[in-house]
């Protein structure tokens, strides 16, 4: 390889390149007392600028086309005991379709397991209430998605033939992330959900999207910003640490996604007058792009953008700050840029913004 080739080719990044050191009392154990009183980050300039959430629309363009993550977060973490007595925790990542059921039923789930010793098949795990009944059972039906697998797969059986979705609403918890430091409580229950979930499924809040409420909305469209949504399910491997150094080495989770007819044709339609679409959110990103490479408008997607990426839909990017060495410091460094991003969070932390879920927002313009 000449010294032209050498000084042409892409970066190879580790694991490594995308951390960096963040003070503890930056990560938001609460929202924002109003959901667009947060603070946002104007990162589509040359130049930062310090703003608050609320000013969105003024950044936006009459045709811009608003693109939300309508997924709902369900109350997927349950608590139980096993025939023996041991405690154990439960935290439902699918529920699985007919189809994809060993009976048919749409009873089953797949789910991570915290408990001492794992069942057997058949074995009977008794959910949200124990050995005092008042709840329901789970059966152990094997590994998902093989025996190889990493996650469990159950059938639920409860009272008058509740649906799992049914279950988890009467019975379960709001599934904080790790590094929320206390249990989940009614303010809970209301903001780590947007304003305009409607397909219930995810485990984890498309974050960026707890902003908007509905005077912003009202905002948006006075302005002549356009909206559309999609859905993906997001899943508990969005908190996965990193466990390879090499990036390429890394297996990403897998998670359900639709794109409805009408979201289509908002791109095409944003598209012909010259407007930008404009992802709310990581999970916007993964599924627009992966429309865009299989043509698939519904399926399973477990894409990996990291630098190098090369977007064909979205123009700009609306997202929360996110951990250290995770998936998601590579997609936002693989979309603005990696430098342009080690800055913008270099200004967030001295400037005191607030990270993660319940943290403040960014504006980010594809490089």
């Amino acid at each position: 390889m000449n010294a032209s080739s050498l000084l042409n080719a892409p970066r190879e990044f580790t694991v490594a390149d995308f951390d960096f050191q963040l003070p503890s009392d930056l990560i938001a154990q609460h929202p924002a007392a109003e959901r667009s009183a947060s603070r946002l980050l104007d990162g589509s300039a040359s130049v930062p600028v310090d703003r608050i959430f609320r000013d969105l629309p003024l950044l936006l363009n009459k045709g811009d086309l608003l693109v939300f993550n309508d997924t709902q977060v369900v109350k997927a973490r349950l608590f139980g005991q096993k025939s023996s007595g041991g405690q154990l925790e439960m935290l439902i990542e699918r529920v699985l379709l007919p189809h994809e059921a060993s009976d048919g039923s749409a009873h089953e789930v797949v789910a991570h397991l915290r408990v001492s010793k794992k069942p057997q098949p058949g074995g009977r795990l008794h959910m949200a209430g124990g050995l005092k009944g008042g709840g329901f059972d789970a059966i152990f039906l094997g590994r998902w998605p093989d025996e190889q697998g990493q996650l469990f797969r159950f059938g639920l059986h409860g009272p008058a033939s509740e649906t799992p979705y049914e279950l988890m609403a009467r019975h379960g918890h709001v599934p904080l992330p790790p590094y929320i430091e206390h249990a989940d409580g009614a303010d809970d229950e209301r903001r780590y959900q947007t304003v305009f979930a409607r397909v219930p499924g995810a485990v984890a809040a498309p974050t960026a999207a707890l902003h908007f409420d509905e005077a912003l909305l009202a905002a948006l469209q006075a302005r002549g910003v356009q909206r559309a949504s999609v859905t993906l399910h997001v899943g508990a491997g969005t908190f996965a640490p990193m466990k390879t150094e090499r990036i390429a080495d890394h297996v990403m989770h897998h998670e359900r996604y639709a794109i409805p007819p009408e979201t289509l044709q908002a791109v095409a339609d944003c598209r012909a007058r010259g407007g930008r679409v404009v992802a709310v959110g990581t999970t916007t990103v993964r599924t627009l792009e992966s429309w865009a490479r299989s043509g698939e408008a519904q399926g399973d997607t477990n894409i990996f953008i990291t630098p190098g990426f090369d977007f064909r839909v979205v123009d700009q990017l609306v997202t929360n700050f996110h951990l250290p060495q995770s998936t998601l410091m590579m997609l936002v460094s693989a979309f603005a840029g990696f430098d342009a991003i080690r800055a913008l969070y270099a200004h967030a932390i001295a400037q005191r913004y607030r990270f993660f879920s319940y943290g403040d927002a960014m504006l980010l313009q594809r490089a």
